[in-house]
């Protein structure tokens, strides 16, 4: 395997990794095997095919975890794909809490990233249920459809932490002052907390 393909970001990532080194590179190693393009993107190791998000690794204080940005239109022929919250529509995790999980997994694993890259070579997009309950402002769709990451992140968040999210950026009658606001939640939302957390 060459070293070319390491970012050099993602080396870094790793190395303050407190939690979860030793299964973050062994995913890396894994995923790196599959002829991916290594980005860091939305403070996570990220592997791409032709530009497209395929993968991220990502780390829970339960577990670490493998996210397949179209998981849903995965086959998940082995059952293994979890779906965070009813709220996430396309993302899918496959979850690990040790490096022999990891190790066990990688014949599986290796086989979703292929279908993965198969499901982009053939531009299937995941259909998105409409969220009918409230309006999101388009501050914030914006962000979303730039940061996929921070979408996964918002949907990810329950029902409840959404709505205050999307009441809170509703708010202030200029744009200007929704776009800030929605600046100054972004790392909570990645990190997966609520507005009052």
């Amino acid at each position: 395997m060459t070293n070319s393909k390491r970012n050099p970001k993602v080396d870094e990532f790793l190395s303050k990794a407190k939690k979860w080194q030793g299964e973050y590179e062994t995913l890396r190693n894994i995923v790196l095997d599959c002829d991916l393009t290594e980005e860091f993107k939305w403070m996570h190791p990220c592997y791409t095919f032709e530009k497209k998000n395929i993968v991220l690794i990502h780390g829970f204080k339960e577990y670490c975890a493998l996210l397949f940005h179209k998981g849903a239109l995965l086959q998940d022929t082995h059952g293994i794909l979890i779906q965070q919250t009813e709220n996430v529509q396309g993302a899918r995790q496959i979850r690990f809490t040790n490096v022999q999980e990891i190790v066990a997994a990688e014949t599986i694993l290796k086989a979703y990233i292929h279908e993965a890259i198969e499901v982009e070579k053939a531009g299937l997009e995941v259909k998105f249920k409409d969220n009918t309950e409230f309006i999101v402002p388009e501050e914030i769709q914006n962000k979303f459809d730039e940061i996929p990451a921070l979408k996964n992140a918002f949907e990810a968040l329950t029902p409840g932490r959404q709505r205050a999210y999307i009441l809170h950026f509703s708010q202030p009658k200029q744009s200007k002052t929704r776009e800030s606001r929605v600046e100054k939640c972004m790392q909570k939302i990645l990190n997966g907390k609520g507005l009052k957390d």
